[in-house]
């Protein structure tokens, strides 16, 4: 594993030797941000008012278009964003995070929302690591991480259909060991062009559907 990191602090190295300008330091924007008090609109606290954690995709064109097709404000919600809104561990960073907003951070719903016309639709290594290869990452580099027992193949792969893909991502989460029944979790693709939202899974009626489960189970065993 240690052949893994010399090649991401070369490659860190590289990116900074190569990047001379920064937006934010010609900008100063942040500077004037700060000077004229425009934060003071956006405080909050750390707990979302609407009690619900979405998780998304990185998409430029969601940046404000989901808030506002879903009526959120600053505060309203915690957002987790990625490539294709894939929740593809039950033990990852996007689960972590999911847990955390639950139990630290007093959320009730989860909603997954990917989007039509996504990148991550037919998207294959082959081509993403050709693509890195034209960046001067050496075949060699790949090779360690192949040799260390990555599946650069299935990582680096996308899905064939927005739908089946929320599907997935929603059973996963609402099958964690650790989710609480009491979380609904909800999955939804949006229009990136006008923000129309399609629900693919209603998590109120899951809910009720496994509460109904849970009392049959217990009326049984009594």
């Amino acid at each position: 594993m240690k052949g893994i990191w010399i090649i991401v602090h070369r490659t860190f190295a590289r990116e900074r030797r190569i990047s001379n300008v920064s937006y934010f330091e010609h900008s100063g924007l942040q500077q004037d941000f700060c000077r004229s008090n425009k934060f003071k609109e956006f405080q909050t606290t750390k707990y979302p008012d609407k009690k619900i954690v979405i998780i998304t995709c990185m998409d430029t064109r969601l940046l404000e278009l989901l808030p506002k097709a879903m009526g959120l404000r600053n505060g309203d919600a915690k957002i987790i964003k990625n490539a294709g809104a894939i929740v593809s561990h039950p033990f990852g960073s996007i689960m972590r995070s999911i847990l955390v907003a639950i139990y630290e951070l007093k959320v009730e719903e989860v909603c997954v929302i990917g989007h039509h016309g996504c990148g991550m639709v037919g998207l294959q290594s082959s081509s993403l690591l050709d693509a890195a290869k034209q960046k001067k990452v050496s075949q060699e580099q790949i090779d360690v991480l192949t040799n260390s027992g990555i599946d650069l193949s299935k990582w680096l792969s996308g899905f064939q259909c927005v739908e089946e893909s929320v599907t997935n991502s929603v059973r996963l989460i609402e099958n964690h060991p650790l989710l609480p029944d009491s979380i609904a979790v909800h999955g939804m693709v949006i229009h990136p062009e006008t923000g129309k939202l399609d629900r693919i899974i209603d998590g109120y009626s899951e809910n009720v559907q496994k509460r109904n489960t849970y009392s049959i189970k217990e009326g049984a065993i009594k």
